[in-house]
């Protein structure tokens, strides 16, 4: 008898599936998706610090501003 003969039934029965290329396939493409997703926090986190950034020099800005206008103001009130 030959091997066709002695199978019967649906021939995806039989059919080679590759499990291994599959697990392969699928962890790729949720490490795409998983580097995707950091980059697009890190992306966020980039913005917020830049942001950050402006905002403590502002303040390191206004706070030299305020200093130097007290000294102004004393030297102002020191000379007749």
């Amino acid at each position: 008898m030959s091997a066709a003969a002695e199978r019967s039934g649906s021939r995806f029965l039989y059919a080679p599936f590759e499990v291994a290329n599959a697990r392969i396939d699928a962890n790729e493409r949720v490490a795409q998706e998983r580097w995707l997703a950091l980059e697009y926090r890190l992306g966020r986190i980039d913005t917020a610090l830049e942001r950050m950034e402006k905002r403590m020099w502002l303040t390191v800005y206004g706070v030299v501003a305020v200093i130097l206008a007290e000294g102004v103001a004393s030297l102002l009130a020191i000379t007749p």
